[in-house]
């Protein structure tokens, strides 16, 4: 069983190169009782691509969803933000 919610969505925007990115994280558990790192990822508007990681252990998952959200404050990804969806349109 999962002890605490693990929720992620960040976007990265640029107007000068037409980018508008959503990339969104959560830990959940599977019918077995796993851990499931579930990475969601795309243009912001469209469903985008989806990939499933399993683990057998919660820290495992934590682990990686640290790593990756390090890896996406990096290059630029933020909280969704009202003057970002203005400045695509």
């Amino acid at each position: 069983m999962i002890a605490q919610p693990y929720q992620l969505y960040v976007e990265r925007t640029d107007a000068r190169k037409n980018m508008a990115r959503y990339y969104a994280m959560s830990i959940e558990p599977n019918l077995f009782g796993q851990a499931c790192l579930i990475r969601r990822w795309g243009r912001i508007g469209a469903s985008g691509q989806r990939l499933v990681h399993h683990f057998e252990k919660e820290e495992e998952a934590v682990g990686l969803f640290l790593q990756l959200l390090r890896q996406k404050r990096r290059r630029g990804y933020g909280p969704r933000s009202h003057l970002s969806r203005e400045t695509i349109a």
